[in-house]
């Protein structure tokens, strides 16, 4: 019998305390037990026992190449080995780490740097632990800051791998161990120690505190460079061998591998890495770098003592340095016994609320063919985007229109159209798990927690912005495909392109869509816009506007040509109606085009130019305030955006450049459009409760005339400029005008300069209820509010909504719909609804919220109508099949006046009938339209499913689409017999050939 007690095994009624080193080593538990039986037998002496327990020791020191007194955090203190261990959880891996540097040996714990870079525009993303102390390495760290007396550091370093020369992005889900955001565990040596301390500490952390198995571990070093003079790192390699390293598992590496370089010129040197293997009990040397999943680096020390030259020579510097990194996530994973990153505690409660949210069976952890769906990948992707969308938005990386923010948008996008597509999640599942990364990492990065709500409206206002996007967009890929110009097989690359930065549109996304349905872009000419993009956004980063700007050879050409100077007007003109401002759509003309170099008729698609047009309502940059942003949309054509990217104004001109999505001239007619986004429901809120708690306090209102210019000196005011008169009114509520002169009063309040009338006190306003509220610009939204009586008419308005978005949610909440009709009065019913939830004046805050219960409610519907659909499509495919039987084709009339059950009984026949090429119509007798649905064998070749649809189609006076194996549309016709005839005779004149 034996006892656990402790980090020790101790014989059963006292004897000597063993500590076992490798208790999940068979053939070591096996010797262990041997020595314990025969220590702890009765008919052995006290010596006898003694000499056993000596030759176990020695038996152990010989199973393990290195000895020494067990850590705090040694296999003996953690496991036991008559039952499995429990896993070192993931935040006692990363703070044991710290400990083991600090208290140990000597180093300074050093906060994480946010993943924003400071000061070095080389980074779209800290991307590595050493960026934050790249000013030493450089020499470039100011003398009198903490920073330049670093010796030896300790730290966990937040790290991004997206867009760069480091990118993570396109791997992340594919396997168990990518990932865009993760932790680097490092320590740094700045001209204290050198390779033997690095080597000898990194193993004796990874072998006697950790616990890792020492015939576990490879280890690689600079092998020496032949062409760039660099010679063997023999000091590592002797190091690594006295240290106790196999020479079989010390293995050379080239400079790809194992020489470390931090840019084209500066400090650099050989690395040493140290590598684990997840199987074990067998020599696997070949599989050191060579990106296997089972052969992992997990540590990399890099010694710094040399420095590239401009000319590419090295030169030694004359203070060395270290600097390691391990992943946090890889480490993990050795520890917690696991393959894959994601099955240790740093990823399974985010994987466990994603399963809560989804559509789908849980997570299992396949990759590859056996991932059937992608499901799976989808959990890794969701998993890992959101940590690190959740730590970019902390840090002050938000999803934009360029640099890193472009990054962000596009990782956003990408777990969006996971969500939905794959997992079959809700709207707003992502943004639901940002309190559980939170949860995960908050302790060690509190921004975390501190920046949480921000974080969830941030993702769901981004969120909201896409999938409307994604809307548009499939019906812009339908359009295109259906053009007369469009060449089969090819899609147009301009098109693809205006989705992608027009929309946010993901180019994976485009070439997913077009593949189901055979088609392919045009890589060539989207590379080169993609090229071209990237030109240009270097320039505007760089300040250069002269292709925005008309030359003065140009604004001469115009007022020779006698082009009238443009209508802005349009920008101050709104009104109120229904409770809302409201801005009447702008319809203009192309008066000119610029292209850069001068005036042009035309410009062709994919090609930047300025335009001019008659009219606008874009503000133009100027007085401090900068430009709208949105785009256009000609007439004949409102699916293709043409994006505004700047709009100045010269010589009485508003000048838009845009992109040309499309061809333009001259004449065109086109509609503009502002970009818009909202406040959230708790900013709104917020908004509205400051002021009703001004209106409540009944604060008395000042006015004061003051000189323009000492007016200008009032702290918090707006920009001033000349429209205002001299003497100007300056009006304040609740401070007087003279304290706001106070340059030493620190007070806020709400201060203006307006010449019109107001109220003496708040408290006359009675209550104030925000209807409406609509972005102008980025950043600047437009707020409609009503007061007194007007506002507790919306008040009432608004309960009586939620009330009947209550009534409606609890019939919906109770039986499912018996029958498809009654299914589809419950959608319809919700969308009339809908509609007076979004018309009617009532608190805008309430407005969304009921606006996301309505589209709850909608989902519902929809799936209780699909699967009705789903059931009456099965019924109707079962009497065809007894009526016509497997036959090669099959022409025939269902009784339905749903599109959707017309295309799912096609759909069953088809997987009842594979070979049979099959068309079902259905006549709606009162009004005469009707709905055509076809599918054919995949092995088709002579009849396409969407040539037979749009010619039948045609035929009847209407319109189809669809890919060469299903299609759908819909025609009118008074002769439904004459119509079936003509439809076989179609399909059997192909079928013939």
């Amino acid at each position: 019998m034996m006892s656990r007690c402790g980090s020790t095994v101790t014989p059963a009624g006292g004897g000597a305390a063993l500590t076992v080193l490798h208790p999940h080593e068979k053939k070591k538990q096996l010797a262990v037990r041997m020595c314990l039986l025969a220590a702890c037998s009765p008919y052995g002496t006290g010596s006898a026992r003694l000499a056993v327990i000596r030759m176990m020791r020695l038996l152990l020191r010989r199973l393990r190449p290195l000895s020494g007194t067990p850590g705090f955090l040694s296999a003996a203190s953690e496991r036991s080995f008559s039952v499995s261990p429990p896993p070192l959880p993931a935040a006692r891996v990363r703070s044991a780490f710290v400990e083991f540097f600090r208290d140990k040996h000597g180093h300074l714990p050093v906060p994480s740097s946010p993943v924003r870079p400071r000061g070095d525009p080389s980074l779209l993303f800290v991307n590595a632990g050493m960026n934050q102390f790249k000013p030493i390495f450089l020499g470039t760290a100011d003398p009198r800051s903490e920073m330049a007396s670093y010796r030896r550091v300790v730290n966990s370093q937040k790290c991004v791998r997206a867009g760069g020369k480091h990118n993570d992005l396109d791997d992340v889900g594919r396997d168990g161990y990518h990932h865009i955001f993760f932790e680097m565990l490092g320590n740094w040596s700045f001209g204290d120690y050198f390779k033997e301390e690095a080597c000898r500490m990194a193993w004796s952390l990874l072998t006697e505190h950790y616990g890792i198995p020492a015939d576990r571990l490879y280890v690689s070093y600079f092998g020496g460079d032949a062409a760039a003079g660099l010679p063997a790192d023999e000091d590592t390699r002797n190091i690594w061998l006295e240290i106790g390293v196999p020479t079989h598992r010390l293995l050379p590496f080239g400079l790809k591998d194992n020489f470390w370089e931090m840019g084209d010129t500066g400090p650099c040197g050989p690395c040493t890495e140290i590598h684990y293997d997840h199987v074990g009990g067998r020599e696997v040397a070949a599989l050191v770098n060579a990106d296997s999943p089972e052969v992992v680096e997990i540590w990399n020390l890099v010694f710094m003592q040399y420095n590239r030259e401009l000319d590419h020579s090295l030169r030694l510097l004359p203070q060395v340095s270290v600097d390691t990194g391990m992943g946090l996530e890889r480490l993990v994973s050795v520890l917690q016994g696991k393959t894959s990153n994601y099955d240790t505690d740093l990823f399974t409660p985010l994987l466990h609320a994603i399963h809560q949210r989804s559509g789908v069976e849980p997570y299992r952890g396949r990759m590859g063919a056996v991932d059937v769906g992608q499901v799976d990948l989808a959990y890794r992707v969701v998993a890992d985007h959101i940590r690190t969308l959740s730590v970019c938005i902390a840090d002050g990386v938000c999803p934009g229109m360029s640099g890193a923010e472009l990054v962000l948008r596009r990782i956003l996008r990408r777990a969006v159209r996971f969500c939905v597509e794959v997992l079959r999640a809700p709207q707003g599942t992502l943004a639901s798990l940002v309190p559980t990364v939170a949860d995960l990492l908050g302790n060690i990065y509190p921004e975390l927690h501190q920046e949480t709500d921000r974080i969830v409206d941030i993702i769901n206002e981004n969120e909201a912005h896409f999938l409307s996007s994604l809307r548009q967009g499939s019906r812009l890929i339908e359009r295109t495909l259906s053009r007369k110009d469009y060449k089969r097989g090819v899609f147009p690359a301009s098109v693809a392109w205006s989705l992608h930065r027009d929309l946010g549109f993901p180019l994976d996304l485009v070439d997913l869509i077009l593949e189901e349905r055979g088609v392919r872009v045009d890589r060539q000419e989207l590379d080169r816009l993609i090229a071209e993009n990237q030109k240009v956004a270097l320039e505007l980063q760089a300040g250069d506007r002269a292709q925005v700007t008309l030359d003065v050879l140009s604004l001469t050409e115009l007022q020779r040509l006698g082009v009238p100077h443009t209508d802005d007007s349009l920008k101050y003109d709104y009104h109120l109606a229904e409770g809302r401002y409201v801005f009447p759509p702008c319809h203009a003309t192309v008066l000119a085009l610029y292209d850069g170099q001068g005036l042009v008729s035309e410009v062709s698609e994919g090609q930047r130019c300025s335009v001019i047009l008659d009219r606008t309502c874009f503000y133009a940059e100027q007085g401090g305030q900068s430009h709208d942003q949105g785009y256009f949309t000609l007439d004949e054509l409102q699916d293709v955006l043409f994006p505004v990217e700047a709009v100045v104004r010269a010589g009485g001109y508003v000048v838009h450049w845009v992109t040309a999505a499309d061809n333009l001239k001259t004449g065109d007619q086109l509609q503009l459009h502002l970009d818009q986004g909202s406040l959230s429901v708790s900013q709104l809120q917020q908004v509205e409760r400051c002021i009703n708690d001004i209106i409540s306090a009944n604060q008395i209102v000042h006015s004061q005339e003051l000189p323009l210019q000492r007016a200008r000196g009032i702290s918090g005011l707006r920009t001033v400029d000349e429209v205002y008169p001299d003497p100007v009114r300056v009006v304040s509520v609740e401070m007087p005008v003279t304290e706001l002169l106070d340059e030493r009063s620190e007070r806020q309040t709400s201060v203006e300069l307006c010449c019109g009338t107001h109220l003496l006190q708040t408290g006359a306003i009675e209550d104030l209820v925000i209807v409406s509220e609509k972005q102008l610009v980025k950043g600047i939204s437009r707020i409609v509010a009503v007061t007194g009586q007007e506002a507790a008419r919306a008040r009432e308005a608004g309960h009586v909504l939620s009330q009947d978005v209550d009534s409606l949610s609890a019939r919906l909440g109770g039986s499912a719909p018996s029958g498809l009709d009654t299914a589809q009065c419950f959608s319809k019913e919700v969308g009339v609804l809908s509609d007076a939830v979004d018309n009617t004046p009532i608190p805008q805050w309430q407005r969304r919220e009921l606006q996301s219960r309505l589209r709850a409610l909608q989902r519902t519907s929809n799936t209780a109508v699909r699967k009705l659909e789903t059931r009456e499509a099965a019924v109707q495919a079962q009497a065809l099949l007894e009526k016509h039987g497997r036959t090669e084709l099959l022409v025939d009339l269902v009784e339905t006046n749903s599109l959707s059950v017309l295309m799912k009984t096609v759909n069953q026949l088809s997987s009842a009938a594979p070979l049979s090429h099959v068309m079902l119509l259905s006549h709606q007798r009162y009004s005469g339209k009707v709905l055509c649905a076809c599918q054919v064998p995949k092995v088709s070749p002579s009849l396409v499913a969407s040539d037979w649809a749009v010619a039948v189609c045609r035929h009847l006076d209407g319109s189809a689409g669809g890919s060469e194996v299903v299609a759908k549309g819909t025609g009118n016709s008074n002769d439904i017999t004459e119509a079936l005839r003509w439809a076989k005779a179609f399909a059997s004149q192909r079928m013939q050939r």
